[in-house]
């Protein structure tokens, strides 16, 4: 992809999201597209939310299943930034129209008392920089059709990427401890909608280690010059399938002893 087709489509994820009115397929649209043009169109697209005045707050992981990269055929993480206006207090109602067609996913969020720069990370250095963790939800939206209604291709890896990782609200609540307090392996969810059980999972189906996508991360943020920083957020996979959570969904994910976290979505 040329710059002015990456600045391009950016604008138009943009301009999506504000009109909520979904584009085609980024991936139809620019058949050679790779990753690195992925990650080019994302870089741009939160680029272009900064100059509209929002903040950066932190970063998001998907794909760390094993279920989900086989169903992409790839072997790999992605990564999306957090910004200020994804934050949901727990409990909250997210308004009517906010979001095009919203899902959930259970995570574990990390909270990072300080930068997290070194070389080659591991494991115990995103543990030890990490000043505490809690439940989460994350809300998924996607400004880009899952399909494209002529051909019935459906979007990719690329497209999501490119639409930032579909990352689109975060909601923070439960207990937090900190991360030698608690087997993060271990921590299981029940996430039900309008108190129908839809989901349950285990820690340990990301990645083995919640923590192990944050290592993925940190490692490739600074191949490109970039870190997770003090204070930031970072939300590190889902244990579950994502869940529609159409208007009118009242979602609760119990994490038994780490804690609640829900939201309405009008």
């Amino acid at each position: 992809m040329t710059p002015d087709q990456v600045t391009d489509a950016a604008e138009r994820l943009f301009q999506a999201e504000q009109s909520g009115e979904q584009i085609g397929l980024l991936s139809l649209q620019y058949p050679q597209m790779n990753m690195d043009n992925a990650y080019a169109v994302q870089a741009a697209l939160v680029e272009r939310k900064v100059q509209s005045g929002r903040r950066v707050v932190g970063w998001k992981i998907g794909l760390t299943s094993r279920a989900m990269q086989m169903a992409l055929n790839i072997d790999i993480p992605d990564s999306g930034v957090l910004l200020d206006d994804m934050v949901f207090e727990n409990g909250s109602t997210v308004p009517a129209g906010r979001f095009i067609q919203p899902r959930i996913e259970a995570e574990i969020a990390f909270v990072f008392k300080e930068d997290l720069v070194a070389e080659n990370v591991t494991l115990i250095d995103v543990l030890n920089a990490t000043d505490y963790v809690c439940p989460a939800l994350e809300i998924l939206d996607t400004r880009i059709l899952r399909a494209d209604p002529k051909t019935g291709q459906a979007r990719n890896v690329n497209d999501t990427i490119s639409d930032n990782a579909a990352n689109a609200g975060i909601v923070m609540g439960g207990n937090p401890m900190r991360p030698d307090a608690v087997d993060l392996r271990r921590v299981g969810v029940i996430v039900s909608r309008n108190a129908q059980v839809e989901e349950t999972g285990l820690g340990a189906g990301v990645l083995n280690h919640p923590a192990q996508g944050i290592v993925w991360l940190a490692n490739r943020l600074a191949s490109y010059g970039e870190s997770i920083k003090r204070g930031q957020v970072v939300i590190s996979g889902s244990f579950i399938r994502p869940v529609e959570a159409p208007s009118g969904s009242t979602i609760v994910a119990d994490f038994g002893d780490f804690g609640t976290v829900s939201t309405f979505f009008e």
